[in-house]
């Protein structure tokens, strides 16, 4: 992807300030001093129950199943791991061409392609177990039954520590509509995959609809821990030679850098309708644009397609805020969600 203003963050040098990244420890206004005199910034957040050493994670889709990126850079750097979407049964995904470039961003149509819930539970889990970082696997179904039986496989398979319900997928049994642009079908999703977890929940929501906040309302009412936002966004691109899509499946999934003003503006209306964590992703390349979601009200990101750019990118955004907290005089992390809101009066 030609995204030629990827910054890559540097790492701090013996004129950079010297800082003590603990995470867990209580911030407060100000930056408390630690042994040595250096700087303490809690960088830890909680999600759903679950506490992570920082707020970043990988997006779904884009970073495999973590350990073809274990060679690149420690991943128990990371907040937590969330695996590409798994479905009941193994699929190839769509024909190619299937993934397109597009200015500041790149088109798919994958088709979660996938080796399917028992294949994954009998031979990828259990190598994901060496990495110190909580997983997410994310889940999808083409019907609510789908759900459900996922949902319980993933259960007992144990070592999981939370369900991203990938909502975006089409229902077969309504003409093909997509489950998470309906209120009605996404919360049902979200109450029979609750009724067979006691995993955190975490319902990813699409912004191909009208109201998102109005979905993230309904999702929580039926059981959603937390909420991540936004998926990919419906576009096309058309090659003026061939006077054909490009894609094979004629339409993809946009996402990369020209969606962030989109998901900035999802995540602000949805901080403000619901009180669950949010997750928020879509065009995170650099820490600026992590915390830019943070202050719209996201406690945690997730870093997508960057990771296709450069495999050291989710690194890189932990490093960055990291390093964005002690410029700034910020001792807890925790401290940048839903700043930008101001204080209700």
């Amino acid at each position: 992807m030609r995204y030629r203003g990827l910054p890559v963050l540097q790492l701090p040098h013996p004129g950079r300030r010297r800082v003590a990244v603990q995470p867990g420890l209580c911030g407060r206004p100000g930056v408390s001093r630690g042994r040595g005199g250096l700087a303490v910034i809690n960088t830890a957040v909680e999600l759903a129950g679950i506490k992570l050493k920082n707020p970043v994670l990988t997006a779904s889709g884009t970073f495999g199943y973590g350990y073809e990126y274990a060679r690149f850079f420690d991943l128990s750097r990371l907040g937590a791991l969330v695996v590409k979407t798994l479905t009941l049964e193994p699929r190839k995904g769509n024909p190619p061409p299937r993934i397109t470039e597009t200015p500041c961003g790149m088109l798919n149509a994958v088709g979660l392609e996938n080796p399917g819930a028992e294949r994954f539970i009998r031979e990828i889990l259990p190598g994901l177990k060496q990495y110190p970082v909580p997983l997410i696997v994310s889940i999808a179904g083409c019907s609510v039954e789908e759900y459900a039986t996922m949902a319980r496989l993933m259960t007992s398979a144990g070592s999981i520590d939370a369900l991203e319900v990938n909502i975006s997928c089409p229902n077969v049994k309504a003409g093909g509509i997509a489950f998470g642009t309906v209120p009605e079908m996404a919360a049902e999703v979200i109450r029979v995959v609750r009724l067979n977890t006691d995993l955190p929940i975490i319902a990813k929501l699409t912004p191909n609809v009208t109201d998102i906040a109005g979905i993230a309302v309904v999702v929580v009412e039926a059981g959603a821990d937390a909420v991540s936002l936004i998926n990919t966004v419906t576009g096309m691109v058309i090659d003026i030679e061939r006077r054909r899509p490009v894609l094979a499946n004629q339409v993809g999934g946009l996402s990369g850098p020209a969606i962030r003003p989109i998901a900035i503006r999802a995540v602000w209306q949805v901080y403000r309708a619901v009180k669950v964590p949010i997750i928020g992703m879509g065009g995170i390349m650099e820490a600026r644009d992590a915390i830019e979601f943070m202050l719209a009200g996201a406690r945690a990101v997730a870093v997508g397609t960057a990771n296709l750019v450069n495999p050291l990118a989710a690194d890189n955004v932990v490093r960055g805020i990291e390093e964005y907290l002690a410029s700034h005089g910020i001792s807890d992390v925790n401290e940048l969600v839903g700043a930008a809101h101001g204080k209700e009066d």
